[in-house]
C-alpha cells in the first residue's frame, strides 16, 4: 500500500501492486459453475451393484454405460431403449465406433441368463468390447 507524504504536487503515481479482489472474484465464480455442473456429469439411473474385489481401471473421458435394471429393463446412459433398438441406441451413443468399450453395469438381482442375453445382443450388434462394472469392496 503506497502512502503519499508529500502534498506538493497533484502528480498521479504509478501504483506497483496488484489488485488480487479480481482474481479471487473469478476464482469463486469458477468453484460456484464447478459446484453446480459436478452432481450433473453423473448417470441418474439407480442400480444396486454387486461388490468386486478387482482394481480400479481407468475410465475413459465419455464413457458408454449399458445398465441392466432390477426389472430387466436396458438403458444406454440415462436412456431407456427397447431391448430391439439397443443397437441403433449404442450407434448412436458410440458414433458407429464399434470399438469403443462398453461398460456393462446389471443389478445385484438380474440373473445370469439376462446378463448373457445382454452380451448376446452386445455381440450381434458388432460391440465385442465390454467392461462389467461392480463396486469396490474392501480386502477381507
Amino acid at each position: 500500500m503506497a502512502v503519499k507524504m508529500e502534498h506538493g504536487d497533484d502528480d498521479l503515481r504509478e501504483s506497483h501492486e496488484i489488485n488480487v479482489t479480481p482474481f479471487i472474484d473469478v476464482m469463486l465464480v469458477l468453484l460456484i459453475i464447478f459446484m453446480v455442473v459436478a452432481p450433473l456429469a453423473t448417470v441418474d439411473i439407480k442400480v444396486d451393484l454387486p461388490a468386486a474385489s478387482a482394481e480400479q481401471q481407468s475410465r475413459p473421458d465419455k464413457p458408454i454405460f449399458l445398465t441392466v435394471g432390477a426389472d430387466h429393463s436396458l438403458a444406454v446412459g440415462e436412456d431407456v431403449v427397447p431391448r430391439e433398438g439397443l443397437a441403433s441406441a449404442l450407434d448412436l451413443a458410440s458414433g458407429g465406433d464399434k470399438e469403443q468399450r462398453i461398460f456393462l453395469r446389471a443389478d445385484k438381482t438380474v440373473d445370469y441368463d439376462t446378463i448373457m442375453q445382454t452380451m448376446n445382443a452386445l455381440r450381434e450388434a458388432g460391440y465385442l468390447k465390454v467392461a462389467l462394472v461392480g463396486l469396490e469392496s474392501s480386502p477381507r
